[in-house]
């Protein structure tokens, strides 16, 4: 062969270019070169033709055609694209490229030109822009939210070997298809499964799932609901099944049973220890920290709230929903069956602990930008509720986790504040729930303080 090139300065194109013909050059042939390379056979055989004129792996020139709008235009198409709403007097709803383009032929629209379809899909490409796909997730209201993060991510980190985690899937739809499910290739060759669209609801289920963090095993258990007696049941089950006299450790979230009176009463049974009066523990704080103190055998560790997704548990529940909730079931009994031989299946022969890799970086950024975009554009719409978690979070990331954000972003959330306080105390004004009015006016009060203590420190590296 004797070509010897410098694969770096190669195109993407030249580069698999240069792989078939080294390919075509040992004599495999155009369909197992098009596979390996990911490529159409048509595009395979239009090298091998260039091939016979030699190693011609390079692009050819072209011209090109000069982009007909500048920058300002584009970003002026963006803004209007992502930033306003097709109806004008709510400002609501989301554009689609057909409807822009018409919008953007009436005079005095405010990109200042018509585009078609296709240069506004190139545009938004460029950026790497989809406004029109919505990914849901789940708001940081837990004011202590880091801590109880970096603790869950701890015990992930080094697991104790009676490490669980513990939830419950609930309401799971029981769904007889009316028609069975095609399965790929039944149906003229099709490429998946195609299930019928209408269904007859044959209840609900709920599951509730214990992963052994250091083995990857579960135990499960199916139930028709997940009521307090249900759940404490269930768990007395699962300790039963554990050596005497371990300790026991359990990640679970805030559900209002897993803190409830009884359950702490089983606890401290089950740890061979007295209970605290339950005066003593009247409120589902006071609750929440005796069962997460480690002076007893059995330690209950809580997600933040609004942050399930800290729960390993909830990664199998996800693969268990892609295995088993898929397929049609005629009644109760059946789900049961499947859902109970896929956990024994998985504990058997698929278990594996799960690699927590996930450390939090990014997200302290992340949920100041947010509170941001929550004041910049609906602090009008903000519950007192929110609010008041939301402040209480913004004093705690200033306290403890400033170094986690960069001082610019500080600098716009102070600006924000600052232009929407007027209207955050309106909200409270307004409200007709005292204790809910006094806890945000309190909230707020203590946000202003502590931006003001740290305006300077803000400023000082702008």
């Amino acid at each position: 062969m004797g070509m010897a090139m410098p694969l770096a300065k190669f195109t993407d194109r030249e580069q698999r270019r240069f792989s078939g013909f080294v390919l075509s050059e040992m004599g495999v042939d155009q369909g197992q070169i098009a596979a390996m390379l990911d490529v159409s056979t048509g595009t395979a055989a239009a090298w091998e033709k260039r091939f016979t004129e030699g190693p011609n792996v390079w692009d050819a020139q072209r011209s090109g055609r000069n982009r007909i709008y500048g920058k300002d235009i584009e970003d002026r198409f963006i803004a209007f694209y992502c930033q306003t709403a097709p109806l004008k007097k709510c400002g609501r709803g989301r554009w689609s490229l057909r409807i822009a383009e018409n919008e953007l032929k009436k005079d005095g629209n405010p990109v200042g030109v018509s585009l078609s379809r296709s240069t506004m899909q190139r545009m938004l490409s460029r950026h790497a822009l989809k406004p029109h796909l919505v990914r849901y997730f789940l708001q940081i209201t837990d004011p202590d939210f880091f801590p109880k993060m970096e603790h869950l991510i701890e015990l992930y980190l080094s697991p104790v070997e009676y490490l669980f985690c513990f939830d419950e899937c609930p309401g799971l739809q029981i769904l007889k298809r009316l028609a069975p499910d095609t399965r790929p290739g039944d149906e003229d060759a099709a490429l998946r499964w195609l299930s019928e669209f209408e269904y007859i609801r044959n209840g609900t289920m709920d599951v509730f799932a214990f992963l052994g963090v250091r083995t990857g095993k579960v135990n499960v258990e199916c139930h028709g609901d997940h009521t307090k007696k249900t759940f404490i049941a269930v768990f007395r089950r699962h300790v039963s099944k554990l050596p005497e006299g371990v300790n026991l450790h359990y990640v679970m979230d805030n559900l209002d049973s897993h803190c409830s009176y009884d359950f702490c009463k089983v606890v401290a049974k089950l740890s061979g220890i007295e209970c605290p009066p339950e005066s003593e523990l009247g409120s589902k704080d006071n609750r929440r920290k005796w069962l997460g103190s480690d002076d007893k055998r059995i330690v209950i560790h809580f997600t933040p709230f609004h942050g399930s997704w800290l729960n390993m548990v909830e990664i199998w529940f996800r693969i268990m929903g892609r295995m088993c909730l898929k397929d049609s079931y005629c009644n109760p009994d059946q789900m049961r069956d499947a859902i109970l031989e896929f956990a024994e299946t998985w504990s058997k022969d698929w278990a594996h602990p799960f690699n927590w890799s996930y450390d939090g970086e990014g997200l302290h950024r992340k949920a100041v930008l947010r509170f941001i975009g929550m004041l910049t554009h609906s602090a009008g719409e903000m519950t007192l509720q929110l609010m008041t978690k939301e402040s209480l979070l913004m004093v705690n990331l200033m306290n403890d986790y400033w170094e986690k954000v960069e001082p610019e972003h500080w600098r716009q959330l102070f600006v924000a504040i600052h232009q929407a306080t007027e209207q955050l105390r309106e909200n409270i004004r307004k409200s007709t729930q005292p204790i809910v009015k006094r806890k945000s006016k309190k909230a707020l009060s203590l946000l202003l303080k502590t931006i003001e203590a740290n305006t300077e420190r803000a400023e000082s590296v702008a």
